[in-house]
């Protein structure tokens, strides 16, 4: 069978991809650092945005968001040099990688907060630690300490939590539920991926988005292009609004 074809359109993506045969693909403090470093390096170099991560023995989770058709070209790179770090470190040879990573376009709003608890929940449910914030390779810590580092600082947790670790801590902590968060991840796998150029798609939603006189009208121009197939993310880079903004508008507007 052939494998579908991946998604790399703007927004909000869940990344999984695991060590092959399961094996473990950290095995000391400095592969971790290590993976940590190279990973904000390339998400500098490409422009993505690192919102969530947690790196386990022999997987990891990366919450990102890009701007530009470049997810395969950044995780090329990023699963490339770790393998080659990797390999010359212990003397082996070989696929590091089970397979191609895995990528899950997020869809909307509620899969958002689901993932974000999720990801961060990973070593907790693992019984790997008794509290998130003793675990040293995911974001989780980071979002409690007073100086955030160059990859997180633009973190959807730290965008709109800041510093209030009560919210953050409560927040992240919030229960997962399993089925519905299975039931996003299969919605999200439907989204396939389109074969048109995203410049002109721009172009042409910020024509149907204009001269818009009133809040209403706003409104309802929001459902239609959604239901034609514009992201959510689209939409609110196009008008200037927050992506939730948008969430509840569509969920509103349907509503009545």
């Amino acid at each position: 069978m052939a494998r579908r074809p991946r998604i790399d359109q703007a927004g909000y993506y869940h990344i999984v991809n695991r060590g092959v045969n399961k094996m473990n693909i950290f095995r000391h403090p400095d592969d971790y650092e290590y993976f940590e470093a190279l990973m904000c390096f390339h998400m500098k170099s490409h422009g993505i945005t690192l919102h969530n991560y947690c790196l386990m023995s022999n997987h990891y989770h990366l919450l990102i968001e890009i701007s530009q058709e470049n997810l395969s070209k950044f995780m090329r790179q990023v699963n490339m040099n770790y393998a080659i770090y990797y390999n010359k470190k212990y003397k082996r040879t070989g696929h590091l990688w089970q397979e191609r990573f895995k990528s899950w376009y997020v869809t909307d709003e509620a899969y958002l907060y689901t993932l974000m608890c999720y990801i961060e929940q990973n070593p907790l449910k693992a019984k790997m630690v008794k509290s998130l914030e003793t675990y040293p390779y995911s974001s989780y810590h980071y979002f409690l300490e007073k100086e955030i580092p160059e990859c997180l600082q633009n973190a959807w947790i730290v965008r709109n939590h800041g510093n209030d670790k009560e919210s953050i801590i409560k927040m992240l902590n919030s229960k997962v539920d399993s089925s519905a968060l299975q039931e996003l991840k299969t919605a999200s796998s439907l989204v396939e991926a389109p074969n048109i150029d995203k410049k002109p798609d721009m172009q042409k939603l910020t024509k149907l988005l204009a001269g818009i006189t009133g809040t209403k009208e706003r409104n309802k121009k929001i459902v239609k292009v959604y239901e034609q197939g514009y992201s959510q993310h689209m939409i609110a880079k196009v008008l200037q609004l927050n992506q939730a903004t948008v969430q509840r508008i569509i969920k509103r507007t349907k509503q009545h």
